[in-house]
């Protein structure tokens, strides 16, 4: 009897578990695509909440289930309506989202906008070596975003050389076309590509596959030219 009372407890937790993962999952899903290092204050804390209301329930089995999902909802709300807000009012979205510092101005550092961020010359040195630039004499403007990262533009003497300032034509490049993936034919890009099977099927022979499931990835360029790359087992043997 209790050994049934503890299997019965243990399926509890795991499906309150799947539950609250697949809420938690499905509100981060709805509140957008951006990375951790991309995400607003209030949009980040969110996040957090909802991590720390979906543990509790969890471990607790005490605590009823509705308990951890009306608050996460909640907080999925309020961050949807707060992001509604910013995307309609440009005064809202500075005083929710705040405003971008200029920490260095015409190659100039900003003595008084380091101190507002609580920003270290040795923080600025390090956020510009993550930049691929070293030297901060190359720099013209050094722009800290809302999301906490730096925007450099460096000055125009430093900047590297394009196709444009020398006067040289290029042709257009667009996005190439994925047509097999893990052996899998992606029929909607052969079909935009204006190809069939069977070319596609010729053409990986080249390349020593039989067939697309001997194919880890094959693309198209607009060029006209195919990528390929057979699977290992495949070019083992």
């Amino acid at each position: 009897m209790q050994k049934n009372r503890k299997d019965d407890s243990v399926l509890v937790v795991f499906a309150r578990t799947l539950i609250l993962f697949t809420l938690v999952v499905v509100t981060m899903r709805i509140m957008g695509k951006r990375q951790i290092g991309e995400l607003q204050p209030f949009e980040l804390a969110v996040a957090i909440l909802i991590s720390e209301l979906a543990a509790v329930p969890m471990q607790n089995t005490g605590i009823p289930l509705v308990n951890g999902i009306i608050p996460i909802l909640t907080l999925l709300i309020a961050q949807m309506s707060l992001s509604l807000i910013s995307l309609k009012s440009v005064k809202a979205r500075g005083i929710i989202c705040g405003k971008p510092s200029i920490l260095i101005a015409n190659g100039k550092i900003q003595e008084d906008e380091l101190r507002k961020e609580m920003f270290t010359l040795n923080d600025l040195l390090e956020q510009l070596r993550i930049n691929n630039t070293p030297n901060i004499a190359d720099v013209e403007f050094a722009i800290l975003e809302t999301n906490g990262q730096l925007s450099v533009i460096p000055k125009s003497q430093k900047r590297t050389v394009t196709a444009e300032d020398l006067n040289i034509s290029t042709n257009y490049e667009g996005l190439p076309l994925a047509l097999i993936i893990d052996g899998s034919v992606n029929y909607q890009n052969l079909q935009k590509a204006n190809l069939d099977l069977p070319w596609l099927l010729n053409e990986i022979r080249k390349f020593g596959a039989e067939k697309p499931e001997d194919v880890l990835f094959a693309s198209l360029d607009t060029q006209g030219n195919l990528y390929c790359q057979t699977k290992s087992s495949k070019r083992g043997k």
